[in-house]
């Protein structure tokens, strides 16, 4: 948890005055971040404002996908189109992001993602549908994502002081699942009334302010070696993470979740065959894990509290896994939407303690390469699991695509949790990376 927050206007009046606060700052989200800095505060509602829009599109493209073709192989091909160019690019990002200045980096990037949403709006008012096309862009939005990512997520520690990184993260979360929730249900909406031009238009109206957030940030020019005229290695970086088995761990616990159990490219098909639904019910299937992610990053102020971050991430992960084969094994709409929620409020406590450990364990000069690892592992674990799980689905059925992925889960994770036994030993207040 952040610093404790300035007193209650009421005062010390009674014994139990002060009790009121204290308690909701260790149930709700602690707002320290967005009170103490302007540029973190614009940055936060900037990327939540874009991440709607990159929420629309993403449903909009799959359903697009979907009309186009009849097949979820061809909706987790959209995974693996993103995947490939986030892999490479996702490692030379971060190497640039400790090159050169962070937020041109991050202008740059976000200017060219918005490009590529009026390319998608452009084609779809034009009445051009070509799968051939939409692959080539989300591959291209993944290079922009890829170079952007690393940049941004780097420039948090410059922004906030140490003691604030938890609470950020936590309400980093917030901004990304907000957008997969709201995201989502307005696509499946928009599109279902107003078809495709609609969601691309306001997908690409939505990244004006993460440009303005980028615009007004300070210069962040690199430090270290490359301040000096050095250049940054990704291979440095691979080393560097090689030394570090717990933040190594981190990753291998998310890969096991986001590609392993990663239900996502089987939601078209989910909504019609299970519960004899539309894209309205597609958006709500992609929306459920969003809104328990959002939830648990509401109610994150009990993460303070924690210190065996290790063993939190192991809990977490398995209760994902575990969530999601319940959901697969149901056929009652609310029910299944019910348990996607709590997977993805499984996935927020993951995630703020996998980020809060990698940016507490790496020095700054290195924090680019490190965040371009994190986003290949965050970003492209999911793409992975979207071309796993519609391959599954098309070769078996979509049952035995999320219960076995789902079970897998956890199974993978608590082979690794009996392997590195440290990692569940990890304390926060004496860390070992």
């Amino acid at each position: 948890m952040g610093p404790p927050g300035p007193a209650s206007p009421v005062g010390p009046a009674s014994p139990a005055g002060p009790v009121g606060p204290v308690v909701r700052r260790r149930v709700l989200a602690d707002l320290t971040p967005l009170r103490t800095s302007l540029d973190f505060r614009r940055l936060w509602i900037g990327s939540t404002v874009s991440w709607v829009g990159q929420g629309m599109t993403s449903l909009a493209v799959s359903l697009q996908v979907y009309d186009l073709t009849g097949s979820s192989f061809s909706v987790g091909l959209v995974g693996l189109f993103s995947l490939i160019p986030l892999v490479v690019f996702g490692l030379y990002g971060g190497a640039v992001a400790d090159t050169v200045d962070r937020r041109k980096l991050g202008l740059w990037s976000s200017a060219g993602a918005w490009v590529l949403s009026l390319a998608l709006a452009a084609a779809a008012f034009a009445g051009y549908a070509d799968v051939r096309f939409l692959y080539a862009i989300v591959a291209l939005q993944s290079v922009c994502g890829a170079l952007n990512g690393p940049a941004r997520s780097a420039m948090i520690p410059r922004l906030l002081p140490p003691e604030q990184l938890p609470a950020a993260n936590a309400l980093g979360s917030m901004t990304t699942t907000s957008g997969l929730m709201l995201g989502p249900m307005l696509g499946g909406l928009i599109v279902g009334a107003w078809g495709y031009q609609a969601a691309y238009t306001v997908d690409a109206l939505t990244f004006s302010a993460a440009l303005y957030a980028m615009w007004r940030l300070p210069s962040m020019r690199p430090t270290g070696a490359a301040e000096r005229g050095g250049r940054a290695s990704v291979l440095d970086g691979l080393r560097f993470l090689a030394t570090r088995p717990n933040i190594r761990m981190t990753f291998f616990t998310d890969l096991c979740a986001m590609v392993l159990a990663h239900p996502r490219a089987l939601f078209p098909a989910v909504a019609v065959l299970w519960y004899g639904g539309d894209a309205t019910t597609t958006g709500l299937l992609v929306a459920a894990p969003a809104v328990g992610a959002l939830l648990g990053g509401v109610f994150s102020g009990w993460l303070g509290r924690i210190r065996r971050h290790g063993l939190a991430i192991l809990l977490a992960v398995g209760s994902w896994g575990a969530a999601v084969t319940v959901f697969g094994l149901t056929r009652n709409l609310w029910l299944g939407m019910l348990f996607l929620a709590l997977a993805g409020a499984a996935d927020t406590t993951s995630m703020v303690f996998r980020s809060t450990m990698l940016q507490s364990a790496t020095p700054d000069e290195m924090r680019g390469r490190l965040q371009g690892v994190f986003i290949v592992v965050v970003a492209g674990g999911p793409r992975l699991g979207d071309f796993l799980a519609g391959a599954v689905g098309d070769l078996t059925s979509p049952e035995v695509a999320v219960v076995g992925g789902g079970i897998a889960c956890v199974v993978a994770v608590a082979v690794l949790g009996v392997v590195w036994r440290d990692f569940a030993r990890y304390d926060a207040r004496s860390p070992v990376p």
